[in-house]
């Protein structure tokens, strides 16, 4: 019995590696849909160095294919263990190696945002900021996560709230949109390119999927951070479909 159920698990393995590999040619060649368009000006907004490269790299490529110009905005250093230096200059390489240029890129040093997932960043303090930068920037689309912070790490989702907290209010400049970041199940998280075909079946507004070219570009940046590379996050690069994958919602 058990002999049968490894074949099935096999067979069903291999036929979703053959009909995700299948699909893939067709997704690169296709532009996403709906109200994103080509080109434009991007902001993306992370909580933590290293953020930008292991839950937003299939994005922020595939927002380069799309001619997006692109900055970033980091709201804290990462200095959870004192380490906020050294991820600094991490996450301007990782940048680097995504395309993102360093006079795009401002990383937020102050006590009101620490790395800490037990304290709550206030609300109105990270939409005010939030807002200034938009108009500073002309930015007509934001990038963050969803309401669950794809981790769950409540630094993730006080800034999904500080932009729900702005459109809600209609205090975004006309013609600017905000696209989060979908969190999936924490088998899809972990089933790499397998996760394709389900994330094709699901609802959404906008999916980027990497070349292989794209992947090792991917890699290449979260290989940046490497005060954070524990021989677990080595499996999270393996694994995780987003490392390859992002499906993402207008707000």
């Amino acid at each position: 019995m058990a002999v049968v159920f490894v074949c099935l698990a096999v067979a069903a393995l291999t036929w979703g590696f053959l009909l995700a590999w299948t699909t893939l040619d067709l997704m690169q060649s296709r532009e996403p849909l709906g109200r994103l368009t080509a080109q434009g000006r991007t902001l993306l907004v992370i909580a933590h160095p290293d953020d930008e490269a292991m839950f937003f790299a299939p994005t922020v490529l595939g927002l380069t294919r799309l001619k997006h110009q692109l900055s970033l905005l980091c709201f804290s250093t990462g200095n959870f263990y004192n380490q906020g230096e050294i991820r600094k200059k991490e996450l301007m390489e990782s940048c680097g190696v995504l395309g993102i240029p360093p006079s795009s890129v401002m990383i937020i040093n102050n006590r009101a945002f620490p790395d800490d997932p037990h304290i709550q960043w206030d609300t109105q303090h990270v939409a005010s900021i939030l807002l200034q930068h938009i108009e500073a920037n002309d930015i007509s689309l934001v990038v963050t996560f969803d309401a669950k912070g794809v981790s769950g790490h409540i630094n993730h989702v006080a800034l999904h709230l500080a932009m729900r907290t702005l459109h809600s209010e209609g205090r975004l400049p006309k013609g600017c949109s905000v696209l989060m970041l979908e969190t999936v199940n924490v088998v899809r998280k972990y089933i790499s390119l397998l996760d394709l075909p389900l994330s094709q079946l699901q609802t959404q507004n906008v999916l980027f999927v990497l070349s292989g070219k794209e992947v090792t570009q991917a890699k290449r940046a979260m290989a940046c951070h490497q005060s954070q590379l524990l021989w677990f996050r080595h499996l999270y690069i393996f694994f995780s479909r987003y490392m390859r994958i992002n499906s993402l919602h207008f707000l």
